[in-house]
């Protein structure tokens, strides 16, 4: 894993690949392969992705940005796209106040060491956003850095963004996210102490703590593939996001994991999860039978969905106190 840094702690001279990145789709790629080649002409340059932390709108708006892939996520992704270090500037007032000009010299050259960097076409910067990317091709070449801006890149359905990927997964499309993101969306959390309900049911969950800046996908019922974090092991899991309607219609939004046939005490530990297939949304039953009884149907399409892959043998073969299951 490539390590996560301050600009105080950077490793320079740097080549930069500077944006949020937020999804690394491929026009986020695009961007980071200009700083990769620039390396491979001069190997000197540390290859480096710099982002900002928090979301200026955060600062300036007070508008709460959710992140796609949260800073922590990004290190894997970025090791195979040649990146050495992610590096995030954090912003305040004083870093928006900056004009252009000032953010080239303070910020890139003086803090960061940048020797080159790499941007997509629609960049901003400064004081109100008033630098563009061809703004920052002149007064960094003032500087002797060069500066590549890299077009957009478009499809069939219009410019590859993050806000297209947030829109899949607001509707529940997996396919389609992870078609714009090239490879399956995922979110982690720790498993931490729930009200026992799904144990009263007869279907215990692991209730999961996710880090409040992660983008969720659409409410509902999922099949899901869930890893304990540093294990590979795939578990197949039917996973609920959302209220419970049913139970507790007045109870906040909450991701709760059953792993399919298995027993586990999970308390405490981290889950990664990847949605599957978006299987229905919530809705309230009249009882808890029937309740139960849809979630049985959903543990069957899970399992099916999961062809075999991290179903786990029968509960009762494996042993352990059912009051222990997944989340006490």
């Amino acid at each position: 894993m490539i390590p996560l840094r301050t600009p105080a702690e950077a490793l320079q001279p740097t080549a930069i690949a500077l944006g949020s990145f937020d999804g690394l789709h491929e026009g986020h790629r695009a961007v980071i392969a200009a700083v990769a080649a620039a390396v491979r002409d001069n190997p000197a340059l540390v290859p480096t992705v710099v982002s900002f932390w928090p979301h200026p709108r955060e600062v300036l708006h007070g508008e709460r940005r959710l992140r796609l892939d949260l800073p922590s996520e990004k290190l894997d992704l970025l090791v195979p796209l040649g990146i050495a270090q992610l590096v995030l500037v954090p912003f305040d007032r004083t870093l928006a106040a900056l004009s252009p000009d000032a953010f080239v010299e303070q910020v890139l050259v003086a803090q960061l060491g940048a020797r080159f960097i790499a941007v997509g076409e629609n960049f901003r910067f400064g004081v109100g956003r008033s630098g563009s990317a061809h703004d920052l091709q002149t007064l960094a070449a003032a500087r002797g850095v060069a500066v590549a801006v890299v077009p957009m890149l478009h499809d069939s359905s219009g410019r590859h963004s993050s806000s297209r990927i947030r829109a899949a997964l607001a509707a529940g499309d997996l396919s389609q996210a992870a078609a714009l993101l090239q490879r399956p969306y995922r979110f982690q959390g720790q498993v931490v102490r729930g009200r026992g309900l799904g144990k009263g049911l007869g279907w215990p969950t692991a209730n999961l703590q996710v880090e409040g800046r992660k983008f969720l996908p659409r409410e509902g019922v999922y099949a899901a593939r869930t890893w304990l974090a540093g294990h590979s092991e795939p578990m197949a899991a039917v996973m609920n996001l959302g209220p419970q309607p049913t139970i507790d219609p007045a109870s906040p939004s909450a991701v709760e994991v059953h792993l399919l046939d298995r027993r586990l005490e999970l308390l405490g530990e981290e889950l990664i999860v990847e949605p599957l297939r978006f299987l229905r949304d919530q809705q309230r039953f009249d009882g808890l039978e029937a309740l139960k009884a849809q979630i049985a149907r959903d543990a069957d399409r899970a399992r099916a969905l999961s062809g075999g892959v991290g179903v786990g043998q029968a509960p009762a073969d494996q042993g352990g106190d059912a009051a222990k299951q997944q989340n006490p």
